[in-house]
């Protein structure tokens, strides 16, 4: 133990895999929710998690394991975040299914830091990569050898053909392999989830079958489990916690509007001494908090029953009162005069800004920066990274005042985020909480609550 910074070194195991792809839409998706659907069936715990910062995939994941999904992104977390995140997850799982982002070796800008064979190394688990093979046959070993041998510290151990055409297709791809094959999986249309401007459909919108049948009897599972049970023993440093008494309250705004959050930050917000309350701002009225915490998702999708709903008032109510309120991309928002376009939607109107939507999105990159002060939550000197995706522009007042500074990122404009007005601060960035913002946010609380 380091006593010097409450941290506990442990030793741990567990059967791991991950499935990557050699880009975004060779189908690691579908073959991945069907593994962890197929392996759940046959009587295991399976831990699921989604690297990098997306929050629809691990939806689908917590639909299909029943348990919550985490996410592992180095950018965000640091290599010890991700270690203490995985750490923290398997707790009762018997294997633990790590769904890849883009391609194999797609990381940071155009380095391979923070890409899904960056976090195989890290997490030391075997690496199996989905290959589209629609119109080739021996091709098909050229591109599994330039995937394995690229870099030398590569953990991947084998492949998953997708897009096999008939049984002759597949003995035509088994000729001269020299990389294990561990599935031959066909073409199914069949299996689809329909997807919108921000990605695939919610994991509990629109639930489809999971292919199953088909990763069962095109996938060599007994073979993939031999390869996941063949991953090393792993060290993290994990941080002590104090049980804190849970006095604080906290709103989570959470419903089809509201749906993107990092379990990361509610279990902290948890650990750090908050009591998270949760319910919708399209159908609930405000329940009795001393803090709100509005996360991203589809508020433009939700527009009028957002404006009919008797929170919108009481929201304003409570933030004009110094009611300490964290919002982010859709929670920004909310919190905004209103949505204007075509037709016009009134919002909470507590931000001095206009939002509207734009035809293509506005931000793609992760984020970094500072608080600069301005309100309870964001005093000066915290840093942040996250990440931000979105489709919409907010248009600020002239004298707007912002409380985070970017020095990577977009933010609201020109590296400007957290527009806010008395303790309610809004972000387009999504972000990981340390734990020096968590405890800002429980400060916060407890001032308010203390008036």
């Amino acid at each position: 133990m380091d006593q010097g910074t409450n941290l506990e070194e442990i030793s741990f195991n567990i059967p791991r895999i991950v499935i990557a792809g050699i880009h975004s839409g060779c189908g690691k998706t579908t073959i991945t929710r069907g593994l962890m659907a197929a392996l759940k069936k046959r009587g295991l715990v399976v831990q699921p998690f989604k690297i990098g910062p997306d929050f629809i995939d691990p939806s689908h994941h917590s639909r299909i394991c029943g348990r919550v999904s985490g996410n592992l992104d180095v950018v965000m977390a640091g290599e010890d975040g991700v270690l203490e995140t995985f750490y923290r997850r398997i707790n009762g799982a018997d294997i633990a299914v790590i769904e890849g982002v883009m391609g194999m070796y797609d990381g940071m800008d155009s380095t391979t830091y923070a890409s899904s064979a960056y976090i195989a190394r890290l997490l030391k688990a075997p690496l199996l990569l989905v290959i589209p093979v629609h119109g080739m046959s021996a091709s098909v070993h050229a591109i599994a050898s330039g995937f394995k041998n690229y870099e030398p510290s590569s953990t991947m151990a084998g492949v998953i053909l997708n897009e096999v055409g008939s049984p002759r297709h597949a003995d035509l791809l088994k000729g001269e392999a020299k990389i294990p094959q561990l599935g031959f999986v066909p073409k199914d249309p069949s299996f689809h989830t329909e997807s919108r401007h921000l990605g695939l459909l919610m994991g509990d919108e629109k639930p489809v079958e999971e292919p199953v049948f088909i990763i069962e009897e095109s996938c060599d599972i007994p073979e993939i489990l031999k390869i996941a049970s063949s991953a090393p023993p792993l060290t993290v440093k994990k941080t002590l916690e104090v049980n804190q008494e849970k006095q604080i309250r906290i709103g989570i705004a959470r419903d089809s509007a509201f749906c993107f959050y990092y379990q990361h930050n509610l279990d902290l917000l948890i650990s750090s001494g908050a009591n998270l309350q949760f319910f919708s701002p399209m159908q609930d009225h405000l329940p009795d908090v001393d803090a709100l915490y509005l996360g991203g998702g589809y508020p433009e999708l939700h527009a009028d029953l957002l404006e009919s709903s008797p929170c919108r008032i009481e929201i304003q109510k409570f933030c004009d009162s110094g009611l300490p309120v964290y919002g982010e991309c859709g929670g920004l928002m909310y919190l905004t005069e209103g949505l204007f376009g075509d037709q016009t939607y009134r919002w909470a109107g507590i931000l001095p800004a206009k939002t509207e939507m734009a035809t293509r999105f506005q931000a793609l990159s992760y984020s970094e920066g500072i608080t600069t002060g301005g309100t309870e939550i964001t005093t000066e000197g915290i840093e942040i990274r996250g990440h931000e995706f979105h489709y919409s522009f907010v248009t600020p007042a002239d004298d707007a005042r912002f409380g985070i500074r970017l020095s990577r990122g977009k933010g609201i404009s020109n590296g400007k985020d957290g527009l806010f007005c008395h303790e309610t601060i809004g972000s387009y960035t999504h972000a990981w909480f340390s734990k020096s913002f968590a405890d800002n946010f429980i400060r916060a609380a407890s001032v308010y609550k203390k008036k």
